[in-house]
């Protein structure tokens, strides 16, 4: 590896030469074109220069409606955009005041849904920004975690196994660094990186083996290199033009309800039309008739379905975001509620990932909790081994503000030696580290190799049952002596049945690095030094997590690498496993065919030492018994399940980069217990969803009745256009809006998921929308024709009023599709509760303020007709109040 020391300077140079041929020149000339010194990075204050000069490190994407356009798309429905032409001919005929009032009704409608989309617009903004990519970047000395956008030319930047690399690099260190290029490239075959400079200045792409460019994955290794490009002007911006990055995302659900909303305005317009020619037949004035088929269609056509689901979704999402559930893919928020597998890992997921070193063995002797009980470590070999390989065959480290780093189970070997007096940075010093083999899921095993005695030592730690098969002798303080392979995996399957995670050590000796300087070489012939013990707690919230997903009709599923006595003793701990249940191992599932594991796969509960590409295996196997799976992942390898799984689910604390962009999820806080609230509040989306089409559908239903079957009963249209478009904005506006904010129903987690092809409609709700639909006309008529009979002259009122009112009460009554209102509790949506008295607020205006009476074409109706209209209007209340007593009785839907 070249050592780099270049000048470190203050300024930036005049240009960024992008067409400079990095891969020629070498480290140290290209860390000196960028004027930065690599041992500590940029300055912070010369990092903000060059970021003001070159701009956030991004691929532009297609732009956002703004928001002008978002008011003008409210108007682009075709029978809106008719509407507002008739009524612009009917006030040049001579009807001034009636289209004034269209006009502004129309206006009031499109100021509503361009809020709400406005609202989802930036609801979705807010998630993609925290969904954003962040680089670990060496700056003023110090490593940083920063958003990639914050990238500057010049950055030093730290590369590991499933990064996704932030900008174009030139190489400066590379440690068996392997990149997948496919997304640039097209080959899926990973590349080993190299750091020396290359002959050519026009090499291809795939053949600059010593630059990483943005997009491409760290599959293996770790590396850094200096950043020669960003944004547009890596080889992914050159080509962002070739990307649609503009595709609108629709969900399944807006998918089946926009081709349903196809099918119905056909319906809709159908209606309409007979409306209209019956209209005309019986001498109706022919611009009025007009005036009201299309006041209906409009009214009648349900063109916002589609975008009420998205803003659902995406005001959802960002409720979920509060409970550690980050969504990615909208499509997650609708799919939750049909989860039946949660296939989880164990460690920092259902554990606190707060590992902690328990037990040493070496030498046929055992240290427990030494550190607690101020037991000294044995002075002599083993231990002087063990403990010099716990600290050295180590990535974790210790920042500049005494802060440990790494992964956990590192860590905890980290401090377990510095507790012993084995500190690492002091070994650095005496026995440096000059090679390492990285940890990887096919070996589960690391080793890195030492000066040591004037010679060579390599240390390696990984899974009992791997790392021994690597070894032929045991390290004692005699040396190497008899190794007893069968003793000692008895030894480590009793501390993994006490729950514990353990690894085995092992060293060897060398001379100078073996050539070629692979696993195969140097993991082979190894001395077993000894066993550590860990111990990761289950988290305190796991356990009650689990018994709520079995109370959903969700079945908990352990996927774990470690042990399968230490996964089978966490698995019973927190009810996942009963005591008859036993664990699976990757090589079980290694010798079962496809068919064999299909019948069998139903009755598993744990899976250990399963490997990235067993997972796949699994998920698919469970989704041919047709079940839904969510699965969680963490690393590089796990990102093919993450895909295969119905929803995908990473990890933000410990996960990959590349994890993340595979999943449809991320858990902000690694918890399964998050997992299970996002279920909960996925199922309560998707009721809220399904509550406002069953209220709004069944509304714009009654609305069609009341018009179409009026002139069939010998009485004259009921409603104005006016009325038509008032009752639209009030019903469908405040009260619809507020449904969104319903509380989930008591029981939402006791009952089955959801079949994903489950038709929006089923559980009775086509039938609700027809016959409650039916008896709101019913009652809106039997108004009319009292009110005619009686011979008053507000009967146009009295319709208008009871149409409204109605779905007012039918709105409270929806509120769940099986318990009483009563039972919910009035007061418990307030929102919907201020919607509905706003709403008679305003419809009473509209009958008793004497200025708004021309303007809607209403009179103030008598005490007792008002008390008429109040009665009638309670009438679709009571009628599902008495259907949902019918479906808690299992009379009806069943």
């Amino acid at each position: 590896m070249p050592t780099i020391n270049s000048t470190r300077l203050h300024t930036t140079p005049d240009s960024v030469e992008h067409a400079t041929a990095w891969h020629s020149l070498s480290a140290e000339q290209a860390a000196a074109k960028l004027k930065v010194d690599v041992t500590i990075g940029l300055p912070r204050q010369e990092a903000n220069h060059r970021h003001a000069r070159h701009g956030p490190n991004v691929i532009r994407e297609k732009p956002p409606r703004p928001w002008w356009r978002m008011l003008l798309d409210q108007f682009s429905d075709f029978m809106i955009l008719v509407l507002l032409a008739a009524a612009m001919v009917s006030g040049l005929i001579g009807d001034v005041r009636d289209s004034l009032a269209i006009v502004v009704i129309l206006l009031l409608n499109a100021l509503i849904g361009f809020v709400q989309e406005m609202r989802a617009q930036r609801a979705l903004d807010s998630l993609k920004k925290m969904a954003a990519t962040n680089a670990l970047v060496l700056r003023a000395g110090e490593r940083l975690l920063l958003p990639a956008a914050e990238l500057v030319p010049g950055d030093v930047v730290l590369l590991e196994a499933g990064n996704v690399v932030p900008a174009d690099l030139r190489l400066i260190e590379t440690f068996q660094l392997k990149l997948d290029e496919s997304s640039l490239t097209g080959e899926t075959i990973t590349v080993d990186k190299i750091c020396d400079p290359l002959p050519g200045a026009n090499l291809p792409l795939g053949e600059r083996l010593n630059l990483a460019f943005k997009g491409s994955i760290a599959t293996y290794g770790r590396g850094s290199g200096i950043v020669v490009a960003t944004g547009m002007a890596t080889e992914l911006g050159k080509i962002a033009t070739l990307l649609d990055n503009g595709a609108e995302l629709r969900t399944p659900l807006q998918k089946r309800l926009a081709e349903f909303g196809k099918r119905l305005a056909l319906a809709v317009l159908a209606i309409c039309l007979i409306i209209l020619v019956v209209g005309l037949l019986r001498g109706e004035a022919p611009v009025l008739m007009f005036l009201t088929a299309v006041s209906l269609a409009v009214a009648g056509i349900p063109e916002a379905l589609p975008a009420v689901v998205t803003i659902a979704l995406a005001l959802g999402a960002r409720k979920m975001v509060l409970q550690q559930a980050l969504i990615r893919r909208l499509p997650a928020v609708e799919t939750l509620g049909s989860v039946t597998y949660i296939c989880s890992d164990k460690t920092g997921t259902l554990t606190q990932n707060k590992m902690r070193v328990q037990e040493l063995h070496a030498a046929d002797s055992v240290l427990r909790e030494w550190a607690a009980v101020s037991v000294p470590v044995p002075d002599q070999e083993p231990w002087i081994s063990l403990l010099s390989a716990m600290a050295q065959c180590n990535d974790a480290s210790t920042s500049a503000h005494g802060k440990l780093t790494g992964d956990p189970t590192e860590i905890a070997l980290y401090q377990a030696a510095l507790e012993a007096g084995y500190d690492k940075a002091v070994l650095q010093h005496s026995a440096p580290r000059v090679f390492e083999l990285p940890f990887d899921s096919q070996r589960k095993c690391m080793t890195t190799v030492h000066q040591h005695s004037g010679g060579l030592v390599a240390y390696t730690k990984g899974a009992p049952e791997m790392l021994l098969a690597c070894c032929n002798s045991s390290y004692s303080k005699h040396g190497e002596s008899v190794f007893q392979a069968d003793t000692i995996l008895a030894s480590a399957q009793s501390m993994a049945a006490q729950g514990l995670r353990v690894l085995a050590v092992a060293r060897r000796e060398w001379p100078a690095l073996p050539q070629p300087m692979t696993a195969q070489n140097i993991e082979n012939g190894l001395s077993f030094i000894g066993l550590v013990g860990m111990m990761d707690p289950p988290r305190h919230e796991a356990k009650s997590a689990v018994h709520l997903c079995k109370t959903a009709g969700i079945v908990p599923v352990m996927i774990t690498g470690d042990h399968a006595a230490t996964a089978l003793a966490i698995a019973r701990q927190l009810g996942i496993a009963g005591a008859l249940d036993s664990a699976m191992t990757g090589s079980e599932l290694t010798l079962l065919s496809d068919a064999a594991f299909k019948q069998q796969v139903a009755d598993i509960r744990v899976y250990a030492r399963v490997d990235p590409a067993q997972k796949i295996r699994i998920v698919e196997a469970l989704q041919a018994q047709g079940e839904f799976v969510a699965m969680t992942g963490d690393g590089v390898n796990d990102a093919p399940a993450l895909k295969r799984a119905d929803i995908g689910i990473a990890m933000g604390k410990s996960g990959t980069d590349v994890a993340r962009e595979a999943s449809s999820m991320v858990l902000l806080d690694d918890n399964f217990a998050s997992i299970v609230h996002a279920v909960r509040e996925g199922r309560r989306i998707f009721d809220n969803i399904r509550k406002f089409i069953r209220y709004a559908m069944t509304g714009n239903s009654a609305e069609i009745w009341v018009i179409f079957l009026a002139p069939f009963l010998g009485l004259p249209i009921p409603l104005l256009p006016i009325h038509i478009l008032w009752i639209n904005l009030l019903t469908d506006g405040l009260p619809g809006l507020a449904l969104a904010a319903e509380p989930a129903e008591k029981g939402i987690m006791q009952r089955p998921p959801r079949a994903p092809n489950e038709s929006i409609f089923a559980h009775g709700m086509w039938q609700h929308i027809i016959w409650v639909g039916l008896a709101i006309a019913g009652v809106s008529l039997f108004a009319q024709a009292w009110a005619i009979h009686s011979g008053s002259a507000h009967w146009q009122t009295m319709v208008f009023t009871v149409l409204t009112l109605t779905q007012m009460g039918h709105v409270l009554a929806i509120r769940s599709e099986r318990e009483s209102l009563f039972r919910q509790g009035i007061g418990s949506n307030l929102p919907l509760l201020g919607a509905v008295g706003l709403t008679f607020l305003l419809q009473m205006l509209t009958i008793y303020i004497p200025f708004l009476n021309p303007i809607f074409n209403t009179e103030p109706l008598t005490l007792a007709e008002l008390g008429l209209c109040l009665l009638l209007s309670s009438s679709a209340f009571c009628l599902v109040e008495f259907e949902k007593l019918l479906i808690r009785k299992g009379r009806l839907y069943t």
